[in-house]
């Protein structure tokens, strides 16, 4: 049983530098100190260039756990040929000096050596629900998170790991993974953040130039708009995602990867939404210049 934090043990002075472990060995041996102490642990998995979704991870981990450790690696294995990996922005020093006034215990950032050595052969693979949606878009793509998350989560041997609802699919993805593969870790999801006008926070919001930026938030404003018609039973669902797709193109974006309704546990097509309609979402990728903007919102 996960037990809540005693008042005031996952605090942690702000000018307390944070433990940076650049091995799985070191991160075992803190991790183990934390344990003969009978703490908690918390995770938060993320590719670094942090904001302040991160953030809102790292403060419900503090919340919730004793001790908390972020990790900061931009996973090679989930990019495809041609991807952002090489520009994928990388901004340690920042990134450190925030989680130093979040409060964080701990800072995983191996190099890719460290977790995929030579020899490295094993990918770690999820059907269903990687049949749909980035699963086509970005193919090979939840291989590679997986795989990956699956190593942090033996690495640190934490009790919870928190990861935003923003990547819908990636936590979807990763509960399975972790529920098939007996990892005893609770995997939790926290409210996508977004910024004042709408636009979901990401790492490469960074990519967008000023007009870009500005045009931006079209993308949830369209959701929005899909989403009240299919609430209201006003046209079927594949108009109104046919609409959003007809605005957002003749707004300057595109291509569009996708705008659909799923449910929201299976990620199932959702044709149409009656009295007794399970929970969906609304999903949506589409690039606007050169950045792949995603969100999905609840229906």
């Amino acid at each position: 049983m996960i037990k809540t934090p005693a008042s005031g043990a996952a605090s942690r002075s702000h000018d307390a530098e944070p433990v940076v472990a650049r091995t799985v060995t070191e991160l075992r041996t803190t991790v183990a100190g934390w344990r003969r102490e009978g703490l908690t642990v918390g995770l938060v998995p993320t590719m670094g260039a942090l904001h302040a979704g991160h953030l809102s991870l790292v403060a419900e981990s503090l919340a919730t756990c004793d001790r908390t450790i972020v990790s900061i690696f931009v996973n090679p294995k989930q990019f495809a040929p041609g991807e952002d990996l090489d520009s994928y922005p990388r901004t340690w020093d920042s990134d450190l000096a925030a989680l130093r006034e979040a409060g964080a215990h701990a800072v995983f950032a191996p190099l890719p050596a460290e977790m995929y050595p030579a020899g490295h052969a094993t990918t770690v693979s999820v059907s269903g629900l990687t049949d749909c949606l980035d699963g086509i878009a970005r193919p090979g793509f939840f291989d590679g998170v997986a795989t990956v998350v699956a190593k942090l989560f033996l690495q640190a041997g934490a009790d919870r790991a928190f990861f935003g609802e923003k990547d819908y699919q990636q936590l979807l993805v990763v509960r399975r993974m972790a529920a098939d593969l007996d990892i005893p870790i609770a995997v939790i999801g926290c409210p996508t953040v977004r910024e004042a006008d709408g636009l979901a926070l990401s790492s490469r919001n960074a990519y967008l130039s000023a007009p870009e930026r500005a045009k931006a938030p079209r993308l949830h404003a369209e959701m929005q708009t899909a989403a009240r018609r299919i609430r209201s039973g006003d046209g079927d669902v594949s108009a109104a995602c046919a609409d959003a797709v007809a605005a957002l193109q003749a707004d300057g974006f595109g291509p569009i990867d996708y705008i659909e309704l799923r449910d929201a546990e299976t990620l199932a097509e959702v044709t149409a939404m009656g009295a007794e309609a399970r929970p969906a979402r609304l999903f949506a990728a589409a690039r606007l210049g050169e950045t792949r903007l995603i969100d999905n919102i609840p229906v």
